[in-house]
């Protein structure tokens, strides 16, 4: 357990998420304060006698200058903006780059020592971020010319897993990845050519958001395959990841590939397809966690089906078995096919292999993936999204060592196809596996799709509960508590600001299991209802019917929720609520004797819309 704390808040710096540091801020803690003590305890974890250790999450954490230049930029935002900090949705933030993305002030080294530079200028999402506040707290280690799904092709040392050092970390995002594991950052970047910022994700127990091709630029990136590359987001939580999208997600005209998000209109994704035959290459511990994600889904209320994976699997295998492969070689052929020393030698001989197409080949391979593109987008008229594990298995370092180019092409095997069809996705934690180690799924749509997929996320996330990486891994404990709300601190009324003011985290709107009654209190300021859970005896006689009433799920720390229920008046209280799903939260309950004097309001559904009748009632 870290104890690096604030005076200010009483909390570990350690697995903070985005609403950690905002709130921390808005209770007076000082950036350079926080920044500076987070930053000695990350070096105390990843360095041995003031040198990065082999395998290190960095390639370059910022030394106290670096940081102390940035905190003097994010001064000059925050006088820019008359000292509004609400102006900065990102202030003081720390955040992870991955070492092929172009950070001012910081080498790029793409994990080539001798292809360092020192670029002019921050890449387009990173100067974003900044702008919004944020501060870069490092840059992170990755497979050498983000060339792999394993995080071992490093000149730098291949970073373990923080779960259990005998396996990989994944890649090529491996840094980042466990950056936010780890809970040094509440989130980082990463890229996605083939998987990268998905598999690293799955393998970590974090969220992996890889958007639509152009949607977050990629100007100020090492090229990997130029016309297929994205930038991704880990981040330890859905809220967060989709923070950062909003503010990252900019078109960007010194981008060629970049493209506007829009407004697509928000779909909701209910039916999910899972591949007919999926291979598991003898991981058994790995299809019976994926068989359990199944059944999780569908006890949250979403249909599966089965769909024929046949064009994905051939479209995927395009990638480096076609000529797409050239690209990589037009990026950094010339560079690479030197002799020198800090060139991995897998990586070489992938990129080499580019050289040898020819552009018959390559116009041959792009007519049949538009072939297979068709195929793929009539087979999502069948459904929203599909489903799949991360990956199809979870090998360690030394499986790796033995077959790397065998073994990563396996881990591919549900990422590969993504960009080559113009999809989008989301690496979920889904559970843990029997032997400990995470086990994730990767939610996938047609681009443009984000939106829907958060939200996915954000239901998924909130029906499971799970603890978050710096949990599991004695980074933090975990201080949260989830609360149904179904009245007076619903979303815009009077009373939500009790919310708000502790820093609460709206999750989802969802209903009550059918067991529930709905009453207006009588002579309450503000108005307020009561819930009355209905005896299941009761129930089952039918002398009384049950309703699925609107609740709200909120998120806040184990401190507020205590201040919270301290300002419920009587007849309410804080009791245990049984959800639709079957999910039991903490909400608000009425003592039956004050529905005495109630008027029953059941049918209307939820609170909300009673208040509407009755302001149509009375004109207002």
């Amino acid at each position: 357990m870290s104890d690096i704390t604030s005076e200010k808040s009483g909390k570990s710096l350690l697995g903070w998420s985005l609403g950690d540091w905002n709130q921390a801020y808005r209770n007076g803690a000082n950036a350079s304060e926080l920044l500076n003590a987070l930053r000695a305890e990350v070096h105390q974890q990843e360095s041995c006698n003031g040198v990065l250790k082999e395998g290190s999450v960095w390639i370059e954490l910022a030394s106290e200058q670096q940081l102390g230049a940035q905190l003097i930029q994010l001064q000059q935002l925050l006088d820019a903006a008359d000292g509004d900090m609400q102006a900065l949705p990102l202030y003081g933030v720390p955040f992870a780059v991955k070492d092929n993305i172009d950070v001012a002030g910081f080498a790029t080294t793409a994990a080539c020592p001798e292809f360092a530079y020192e670029p002019p200028a921050d890449a387009t999402v990173v100067r974003l971020l900044r702008n919004a506040g944020a501060i870069v707290l490092g840059k992170t280690n990755l497979d050498q010319f983000a060339t792999g799904l394993v995080g071992s092709r490093s000149p730098y040392g291949a970073v373990a897993n923080p779960f259990n050092e005998n396996y990989i970390s994944g890649g090529s995002s491996s840094g980042s990845a466990v950056a936010v594991a780890r809970g040094y950052v509440p989130f980082s970047l990463g890229t996605d050519t083939a998987g990268s910022g998905r598999i690293p994700a799955g393998f970590n127990h974090i969220v992996g958001l890889k958007a639509s091709k152009g949607a977050l630029s990629t100007q100020g990136v090492v090229p990997a395959c130029r016309s297929l590359d994205c930038v991704s987001v880990f981040a330890l939580n859905t809220l967060d990841a989709e923070r950062i999208f909003a503010l990252a997600a900019q078109f960007d005209a010194q981008d060629a590939y970049s493209r506007p998000v829009g407004n697509p209109p928000l779909k909701t994704i209910r039916r999910l397809a899972v591949p007919a035959e999926m291979p598991w290459f003898g991981d058994d511990v790995q299809q019976a966690a994926f068989t359990a994600a199944l059944a999780k889904a569908e006890s949250l209320g979403f249909e599966l089906i089965t769909t024929d994976f046949s064009p994905l699997s051939e479209l995927a295998a395009l990638l480096y078995q076609g000529p797409w492969v050239a690209e990589r070689y037009a990026a950094v052929g010339e560079f690479i096919q030197q002799d020198l020393p800090g060139i991995n030698p897998v990586v070489k001989s992938i990129i080499a292999g580019g050289n040898s197409g020819t552009a018959v080949q390559a116009f041959n391979a792009e007519y049949r993936r538009m072939e297979l593109l068709r195929e793929i987008q009539q087979l999502f008229q069948g459904f929203d999204a599909l489903l799949v594990p991360t990956a199809p298995c979870f090998p360690t370092l030394a499986e790796v060592e033995a077959e790397p180019v065998k073994v990563n092409s396996q881990l591919g095997t549900y990422t590969n196809f993504v960009n080559l069809a113009d999809l989008c996705a989301i690496a979920l934690p889904a559970n843990l596996r029997s032997d400990g180690l995470p086990f994730g799924i990767t939610v996938i749509a047609p681009a443009f799709s984000e939106n829907a997929l958060l939200t996915f996320a954000a239901h998924w996330q909130a029906a499971l509960r799970l603890p978050q990486a710096p949990v599991l891994l004695g980074a933090r404990d975990d201080e949260s508590v989830v609360v149904a709300v179904v009245g007076a601190h619903l979303t815009g009324m009077p009373l939500n600001h009790q919310l708000t003011s502790r820093d609460a985290i709206l999750l989802e709107q969802t209903l009550s299991a059918k067991k529930y009654q709905l009453y207006a209190l009588a002579n309450t300021v503000p108005p307020k209802p009561g819930l009355v859970r209905i005896n299941d005896a009761l129930l089952n006689s039918g002398s009384e019917t049950g309703h699925q009433i609107i609740v709200e799920l909120w998120r806040m720390d184990v401190a507020a929720f205590g201040s919270f229920v301290a300002e419920i008046p009587q007849p309410l209280g804080i009791g245990t609520l049984e959800l639709a799903d079957g999910r039991l939260v903490k909400g608000f309950i009425c003592e039956p004797e004050a529905v005495a004097s109630a008027t029953h309001i059941s049918g209307f559904g939820g609170w909300r819309a009673y208040i509407a009748h009755l302001k149509s009632q009375s004109g207002n």
